[in-house]
């Protein structure tokens, strides 16, 4: 990705998470982060990577609140950042974050018994 891409992604990621921290109040929104933002070479698609965190009942409600929200997301992003055109924009449900803390809790559970030995001898 180019410089100017990662500059506009970074912008876009700290707007994304700033509305949704603070201005959008859908109720079906719980607890997300936003993981990363990729932009189109030509600056007119921004995909949006949402980590929600929950039962997957509240992924799901949680992703259809963002995407109700997404006009609004694209207006703060268009005010933000200054471009001939604003981006579309694709929230892409990721749930890489979760997928990382089952494997750390895979591995301590792993490791917790070798440790509780070590501490016998």
């Amino acid at each position: 990705m180019k410089q100017r891409a990662l500059r506009i992604s970074t912008v876009i990621k700290n707007v994304v998470s700033n509305l949704i921290q603070n201005e959008i109040r859908d109720p079906r929104i719980g607890f997300v982060s936003v993981s990363d933002v990729e932009v189109s070479g030509d600056l007119r698609l921004a995909k949006i990577y949402i980590s929600p965190m929950g039962t997957d009942e509240e992924k799901q409600a949680s992703m259809a609140g963002l995407e109700s929200a997404k006009g609004m997301i694209r207006t703060a992003i268009g005010q933000a950042v200054k471009l001939k055109y604003t981006p579309e924009i694709q929230l892409i449900q990721d749930d890489s974050i979760a997928r990382g803390s089952e494997l750390l809790d895979l591995i301590n559970k792993v490791t917790a018994p070798k440790e509780q030995e070590e501490e016998k001898e």
